[in-house]
């Protein structure tokens, strides 16, 4: 389950808008790589979608069905809010529905059969 926590607003080259939907996943253990300290966290990713604001704020606390999964993505910079560190990223968050997430599971890539 993924729960909708926020959403932005972002305005589109031609200036139009569109809004997205910030959606957070359930608490997850993690262990610090620094400290080997275990804390908890929650993966968060946004979702764009063709509602309004007025839509986008009334649907804030709204669960569904789906979950927040870590893909592998071509490298990217970001910088690091809370120091200023740029670093460089080769993964991000998105959302996958409970169908994608079956089908993924279970079907057999071309290049894994023998």
């Amino acid at each position: 389950m993924v729960k909708i926590v926020d959403f932005k607003t972002y305005e589109r080259q031609d200036g139009s808008e569109f809004n997205v939907l910030i959606v957070q996943g359930g608490i997850e253990a993690v262990k610090s790589k620094e400290t080997g300290k275990t804390y908890f966290t929650a993966r968060k990713t946004s979702v764009p979608s063709t509602f309004d604001a007025v839509t986008c704020e009334s649907l804030i606390g709204s669960d569904f069905g789906g979950s927040i999964k870590k893909v592998e993505v071509e490298p990217y910079e970001y910088t690091v809010p809370s120091t200023g560190e740029i670093i460089t990223l080769t993964h991000s968050y998105q959302y996958v529905s409970e169908e994608e997430s079956i089908v993924n599971s279970n079907v057999v890539r071309e290049h894994e059969v023998i």
